[in-house]
């Protein structure tokens, strides 16, 4: 699978992202390829299952941002609606945002083992 066929993969727009990144394709697949080992989600989760509403905050606008750099649009925009929730440090529909999350991160991880 190439870049571009990756991004269509995860709904999200190649064009605008690779305009993000000056053009570049080689920046654009350099950055991508070291999403799987950030620990930001893992991290997102931990904290939703310990309760930790303030870390889940903070980790869940981390993960918003390193989606919208990356032009990760459908993660991005489903950890954008969980950072909203989490705001405040409880969210009562936290649970069903997070699997909304995590369904869209492991897309875009499954997408990624399938790049050349």
């Amino acid at each position: 699978m190439t870049l571009k066929e990756f991004y269509e993969c995860i709904g999200s727009n190649y064009d605008a992202v690779l305009m993000r990144m000056s053009g570049s394709e080689k920046m654009l697949d350099k950055f991508v390829r070291k999403f799987p080992g950030e620990e930001t989600a893992a991290q997102l989760f931990e904290a939703l299952k310990n309760e930790d509403y303030e870390l889940a905050f903070r980790m869940a606008h981390t993960l918003k941002g390193l989606s919208a750099n990356l032009g990760l649009d459908r993660l991005q925009k489903a950890s954008s609606e969980l950072t909203e929730a989490l705001r405040n440090q409880v969210a009562d529909n936290a649970g069903e945002l997070a699997k909304a999350v995590k369904d869209e991160y492991d897309k875009v991880i499954s997408a990624l083992d399938k790049l050349n």
